[in-house]
């Protein structure tokens, strides 16, 4: 029931109860006015009694009013009782309205309860998914961002970390200089102080010996005086024997003054020749780069290399492992990678094709084909161009060839086969400063590099490498002992090995020479390059995009679709265990059949 019809049940029920209490306390004064209670009227003497008692007359007086109040509150009770019975009813008639139309409205706030519920639900979900979507956007940004800042602090971190041992290192290497220089000169003044006092002692006993040969001189003088018998010859023997002692002191002086000199002197010779050396040899500076610019003849030329949906541009970057980049530069385009024989012959590839008109990628591997060759001949005539500049003209061809490879290898920024020739440079000229024979010196300090050319094919140090290959293609010992010895992993024994240490020293820390951040550059993508060509089923791998993407070209018969999978997931797991990059480097991994009948 509704709160209006539990006042009006309320009500009725107070009204009922008031009723009883009247109707009760009525009966209680009725029997108080029975005719028991008071004097019975037939007796005379009673009712006398009674009718002159005024304080019964009081009484009943008072009786008779109680009565009549109670009639008159029992008629309005019961009054109040059928106004009551008629709210009520008409109450009850209100409370069924009231219900019917709460029940009404109840349905209706029911319906518009569950419409809007529905509504409100179907908009939570979307809500929901808009929000979990703008939470993955915004989860995935700060994961980049943070990625991003914690690959910039460990690259700062590790550059800071490398300069600060490499300048542990140049501090240890100066404190251990220090440390023997100062060793060198306490020894120089021990051996000056006893030298100081041994020339005291001599001095005191010359002056004594000079004064008794004096002294004995004058009495010999004297005595001959006295004799005037002595023969000529006598007299000359004695004299000449005289002399002979005296030019042997003065000798032993000269010579002792002579070797003190030179111990003072050699020092500032050395650096003299040295200096000498490095100021008579003029060589160029090896500029940095990783990019190639190709011109055009004109900006249509670009739309012809990209080809139909960029089918050329692909299979010039599959073939050559070389990034072509095409932007809005007038008439050019760049060519991107780190190995400067791999750019030198996709910059000649791309050269024939614009001069030749054709370009497809059937066209494309034939005259990559013919780049190649090419470069292999330039890099030979580059060698025989060093052989010539240095003065050498009797080497095995296994040797050449091997030079020749080094016309595009770079050590820290500096090119290795013109680093070889200016080596030789400085060593001739030093032996020759020296007073030595240039032609032996200028061969050890020429080929003492030679191993570099073999580094990425044979494990161990360029330094025992190329001692190994000299050795293999009929090199002399001396030559061979240089070049094992000018890393100082064998100790030099001869001349030629030691002046091979200075001139290399000398060509590689004259200012400019070698810059290291190329080096660790094309060291991290030579890493790239090795972990995927370890593989089996691995044919050719190209890192590109300056080491951002690693293309692996693998044999179809040796790998399926899957293993091409599980091939790109193994390679990219060892990149991220092994090296240090920013940002990610994406691999891929490219299998393609390809069958070929000949019609005849």
């Amino acid at each position: 029931m509704s709160e209006f019809e539990w006042v009006l049940v309320f009500l009725v029920v107070l009204l009922i109860v008031a009723l009883l209490a009247v109707t009760v306390i009525g009966v209680r004064v009725l029997r108080r006015l029975t005719p028991g209670t008071l004097p019975h009227p037939s007796n005379g003497d009673g009712q006398r009694q009674a009718d002159e008692d005024p304080e019964f007359l009081a009484e009943k007086e008072r009786q008779e009013r109680s009565l009549a109040a109670l009639r008159r509150a029992a008629e309005e009770a019961a009054a109040a009782v059928d106004e009551a019975r008629a709210a009520a009813a008409a109450a009850r008639t209100e409370a069924a309205a009231a219900k019917a139309e709460a029940s009404a409205a109840r349905a209706e706030a029911q319906r518009v309860l569950d419409s809007t519920r529905a509504e409100a639900e179907a908009i939570l979900e979307r809500a929901h998914r808009q929000a979990t979507a703008d939470a993955e956007q915004a989860r995935a940004a700060a994961r980049r961002t943070a990625e991003r800042e914690v690959a910039a602090l460990t690259a700062a971190a590790r550059e800071q970390a490398a300069d600060a041992e490499r300048r542990q290192q140049r501090l240890d290497e100066r404190e251990r200089l220090l440390a023997e220089e100062a060793e060198r000169l306490a020894e120089r003044d021990r051996r000056l102080a006893a030298a100081e006092s041994e020339l005291i002692e001599r001095e005191a006993a010359l002056a004594g010996r000079e004064a008794a040969v004096a002294e004995a001189e004058e009495e010999r003088r004297r005595e001959l005086e006295r004799i005037a018998g002595l023969t000529a010859e006598a007299a000359k023997a004695e004299l000449i024997e005289m002399i002979e002692a005296q030019a042997k002191r003065e000798a032993v002086l000269l010579a002792r003054d002579i070797e003190a000199e030179a111990r003072q002197t050699a020092d500032q010779r050395a650096r003299h020749i040295i200096a000498d050396a490095i100021q008579r040899v003029a060589s160029e500076q090896t500029a940095e780069s990783v990019v190639s610019v190709l011109h055009l003849p004109s900006d249509e030329m670009k739309g012809r290399i990209i080809g139909r949906e960029g089918r050329n541009i692909r299979a010039f970057e599959s073939v050559t492992g070389v990034n072509l980049i095409i932007d809005d530069t007038p008439e050019a385009v760049l060519l991107s990678c780190f190995d400067p024989v791999r750019r030198e012959i996709g910059r000649l590839t791309l050269e024939k094709l614009v001069l030749d008109g054709r370009i497809h990628p059937h066209r494309i591997e034939e005259v990559f084909e013919v780049a190649r060759h090419e470069v292999e001949r330039l890099c030979q005539r580059a060698a025989e161009d060093a052989l010539v500049e240095v003065g050498i003209t009797e080497i095995h061809p296994e040797l050449v060839t091997l030079l020749g490879r080094l016309r595009y290898r770079t050590s820290y920024g500096q090119n290795v086969l013109k680093h070889l020739v200016e080596t030789a440079h400085i060593a001739g000229v030093m032996a020759s400063e020296l007073g030595l024979d240039p032609a032996p010196v200028k061969r050890c300090a020429f080929l003492h590099d030679i191993g570099k050319a073999l580094t990425h094919e044979v494990e161990g140090s360029h330094a025992m490498i190329g001692a190994d290959v000299a050795r293999r293609y009929g090199e002399s010992e001396d030559v061979v002992h240089a070049i094992e010895a000018h890393h100082n992993e064998v100790a030099p024994q001869t001349i030629e090995a030691v002046l091979t240490q200075a001139a290399d020293a000398c060509s590689g820390g004259r200012p400019g020479a070698r810059r290291e951040s190329l080096e660790a550059y094309v060291r991290r993508l030579e890493r790239i390059e090795a972990i995927a060509a370890g593989k089996p089923g691995v044919e050719k791998v190209f890192a590109m995009q300056a080491g951002r993407e690693v293309r692996v070209m693998v044999r179809p018969e040796d790998v399926d679709d899957i293993g091409a999978a599980v091939l790109a997931r193994d390679v990219a797991k060892q990149i991220e265990e092994e090296l240090t990059y920013p940002g990610q480097i994406r691999v891929t991994v490219v299998r393609e059949s390809r069958v070929t009948e000949i019609a005849r």
